[in-house]
């Protein structure tokens, strides 16, 4: 089996490690992304990975360009695979190889497709997640379903240690199911369209903490983006400035006191607080700061 694979990120990385050094199945070309400057790069470069065994690896800016399409195309690929590229592939692409097209998506579909699912996943307090492998359609993520694997997400999980969870249950999957695509019998399990959510991607600005939220809901907002800077930080205006937090706790209110939202109640330290919060400011949640 001859793949094309679209890969970034650290799921990207240990996917492609897998399937070029366990597998007896040919990766002829990688297509990646060029590391931004700007972006805190915390994993493993793809791009290396694929030149240090001598396999092409491409780095175009877009895949609209037919000439792009057609490059990719002239690999021959019988199966494509994507593992956490950042573009949408178009279907002149997708509908080439013989043997289809299948993306590893950081889910448990048809729940939260789109972006950063690990990070909306844990900001809405969800006790489980996982990883699917999926044929890929023109329609983000909607796909049938060729694998899942599943993992509960503790009240002490980040997103980083979550995700880092994820990237061994990707490799697990592709374990179980590169032999099934090679002999032409993956699986195809329709996607129950009345159970699907759908989130956009995500921004720092996003993580603007609204002290009026519950303790647990800023909780899991804190832990969703984290660690830092891998993610962007929580952060929040904390006595008239803004602070990043990168650490919490939800702190039983023994008193039943209430206070104005946002407001410290006590200064443990210099970096970490208990602060009011909750519709009432009766809510009291201990956080940790950072400055960048």
């Amino acid at each position: 089996m001859r793949c094309v694979v679209f890969a970034y990120s650290q799921l990207g990385h240990d996917c492609l490690r897998y399937i070029i050094q366990e597998t007896p199945y040919k990766v002829v070309a990688v297509v990646t992304h060029e590391h931004n400057p700007n972006e805190h790069i915390w994993f493993d470069s793809v791009k290396d990975l694929a030149t240090h065994h001598g396999i092409d690896a491409l780095t175009p800016e877009t895949l609209k360009d037919e000439s792009v399409q057609q490059q990719i195309n002239a690999y021959q690929a019988d199966a494509i695979f994507s593992f956490y590229y950042r573009n949408m592939i178009p279907e002149t692409i997708l509908n080439h190889p013989p043997l289809g097209a299948y993306n590893m998506h950081g889910s448990l579909l048809p729940k939260y497709r789109g972006r950063c699912p690990v990070n909306w996943t844990m900001i809405h307090g969800e006790s489980e997640t996982g990883v699917t492998l999926h044929h890929m359609v023109k329609a983000a993520d909607a796909g049938d379903i060729v694998d899942q694997e599943s993992t509960p997400i503790s009240a002490d999980d980040t997103a980083g240690t979550v995700m880092n969870r994820m990237n061994g249950l990707a490799v697990t999957i592709l374990k179980r199911s590169l032999p099934l695509i090679a002999k032409q019998t993956a699986p195809r399990i329709m996607q129950d369209v009345s159970k699907a959510t759908y989130f956009g991607g995500r921004s720092a600005k996003d993580g603007e903490i609204n002290w009026a939220q519950s303790a647990i809901s800023i909780h899991n907002l804190v832990r969703a983006l984290q660690p830092s800077p891998q993610y962007p930080p929580a952060f929040g205006v904390i006595d008239g400035e803004v602070r990043n937090i990168v650490e919490s706790r939800v702190v039983e209110n023994s008193t039943g006191q209430s206070h104005l939202p946002g407001t410290i109640i006590d200064a443990i330290d210099t970096d970490t607080f208990h602060i009011a919060c909750g519709e009432n400011g009766q809510d009291i949640l201990w956080i940790k700061i950072r400055h960048f």
